[in-house]
């Protein structure tokens, strides 16, 4: 027999979790089902050596809180665990600008700023969203570099969600009225993007995901769901089955009214790509299914410094420099120890088309600096790391298809891959290269094969006036399908060009403010 919801949301990410505290909070009863793990702040790992716990890699036994997916046209790095991406993400909420609501294929299918403006609002609320109240050297040395480029006063500190407090003092719920969890103040460790150990980041685990559970919400962690396939009378059947097991699988089964899809794009993209192709799934499903995903248009450049300063303490990113009316970056840092795994994940930042060219200008930086070269491994890629993450809203898109090993990119017609070497991106790295005494490092296939990466992928089931156009309508119900939602950030429909977290839960807030409650329904 298979327990029945009348929703079951798959995934506990920033859509996830809205839509559980939403729908809990209209009196339906909720599942929410989790492919990762559900973790304490004395769970998560010091350092990424520590792959079990850091690294998301079922097959080889890693079921940790990072996942790095390789495909032919980027790298894409995302967050698995109860509270989905909030765990491994750098805490920061900006608002997009104007451009963003008014481009892409939702483009005119409602006046998307003024209806979001309030539920940014409710969004920064629920997340405890506040200005970061301190700066470190990397802030002032992405300031002077603003300075440097004519850009002086077009830097600030973030939006960050982290409670402040009194470092290291844990005191009763702040936020909730005393509904949510005990939290402790900030110690500036830099250990955000490595699962916050103190308490003091505001997961969704610690408001959204809390709240739903104390109205009843039922949270089904280590479980990846198989299959959702429509009922004979309506509704739906969702097949599961463990995320850890190795023979028995432990599969599962139910049922529910209604499913809202909140995997993520990876997550959410594969299931529907794979439901579409099957017969007694849903097959019905848009044609654009897979289509118009995108990344941030970003780059990620390390500068590893030779200074023996600790660049570690902070938050995750504690500001942003604007460049220009279309791209800003961001200084990131991670903890002290925390990060010497990727020592062997980088190489050097040569912005070369070519492969040999690559090389080439490798072999011409390690003849110029040789003492500096030599003491690259020897350095702590937290203690003395800086990660510059540089973002665009200029748009451009691929598409997600299954093929013979899995998913995959392709692009669509008229697009170019995306670019690992950006030059203004550069331009930044080699100034606070300079500034720092240190060098610029990237990815390994950046470097191998010319393959950016990125942490902000977006887009697949976005929102189009009708299936020829997108896979779900204005108010995130899926075409062809009653009782099916997309709430995540395969959702977005342009480029934001900022860290998506904060418009995937203001999307989602907006998408239930459709669903009356259940007592309404006659």
């Amino acid at each position: 027999m298979s327990e029945h919801y009348d929703y079951v949301i798959v995934g506990s990410g920033f859509g996830g979790s809205v839509s559980a505290l939403r729908l809990s909070e209209k009196g339906y009863r909720v599942l929410v089902i989790e492919k990762g793990s559900r973790w304490a702040a004395s769970d998560f790992p010091k350092t990424n050596f520590n792959v079990k716990r850091w690294l998301w890699m079922p097959q080889v036994g890693l079921y940790g809180i990072m996942k790095m997916t390789f495909f032919p046209h980027v790298t894409i790095l995302s967050g698995v665990g109860v509270g989905g991406g909030s765990l491994v993400y750098a805490n920061t909420l900006p608002i997009p600008g104007s451009e963003f609501f008014t481009q892409g294929s939702w483009a005119g299918l409602a006046n998307w700023e003024d209806e979001l403006e309030s539920h940014y609002k409710l969004a920064h609320k629920m997340l405890g969203a506040t200005q970061t109240p301190f700066s470190t050297t990397p802030d002032k040395v992405l300031a002077e570099v603003g300075k440097d480029l004519g850009r002086d006063g077009h830097h600030h500190p973030t939006t960050v969600a982290v409670y402040f407090g009194e470092p290291g003092v844990e005191v009763d719920d702040p936020y909730f009225d005393g509904k949510g969890p005990k939290r402790t103040g900030c110690i500036k460790c830099g250990g955000c993007m490595l699962g916050c150990p103190e308490g003091s980041k505001n997961t969704l685990d610690k408001n959204y995901l809390y709240l739903a559970e104390g109205l009843g919400c039922t949270v089904l962690p280590d479980t990846e769901v198989t299959a959702v396939r429509p009922r004979e009378g309506g509704g739906y059947t969702i097949e599961t089955k463990s995320s850890k097991a190795w023979l028995f699988k432990n599969r599962q089964q139910f049922t529910s009214d209604n499913v809202v899809f909140s995997g993520g794009v990876l997550g959410t993209v594969d299931l529907l790509l794979r439901l579409r192709d099957d017969a007694a799934g849903l097959p019905k499903l848009s044609p654009r299914l897979g289509q118009m995903v995108r990344t941030n248009s970003e780059s990620l450049i390390g500068v590893i410094s030779d200074s023996d300063e600790d660049l570690s303490h902070g938050v995750a990113i504690g500001s942003i420099l604007h460049t220009d009316d279309h791209s800003h970056v961001e200084p990131v840092r991670y903890p002290d120890g925390g990060v010497n795994l990727f020592k062997f994940l980088v190489a050097p930042h040569v912005p070369s088309e070519s492969l040999f060219g690559r090389i080439k200008g490798s072999w011409a930086w390690f003849r110029k600096n040789p003492k500096a070269a030599m003491k690259l491994p020897l350095r702590d890629f937290g203690r003395n790391g800086i990660i510059l993450l540089y973002m665009r809203t200029l748009d451009g898109t691929m598409s997600l298809v299954r093929g013979l090993t899995g998913m995959t990119t392709t692009l669509e017609p008229g697009n170019e891959a995306p670019k690992a070497f950006l030059k203004e991106a550069t331009d930044i790295a080699e100034r606070v290269a300079e500034k720092v005494g240190g060098m610029p490092v990237g990815m390994v296939p950046e470097y191998a094969m010319g393959i950016p990466s990125t942490a902000h992928i977006l887009g697949g089931c976005c929102i189009g006036e009708s299936p020829e156009h997108g896979v779900i309508d204005a108010q995130h119900r899926v075409y062809g399908y009653d009782g099916l939602f997309v709430c995540d950030g395969s959702a977005i429909s342009a480029n934001p060009g900022v860290n998506p977290s904060l418009t995937i839960t203001a999307m989602t807030e907006r998408a239930m403010t459709f669903i009356p409650e259940k007592t309404a329904i006659s």
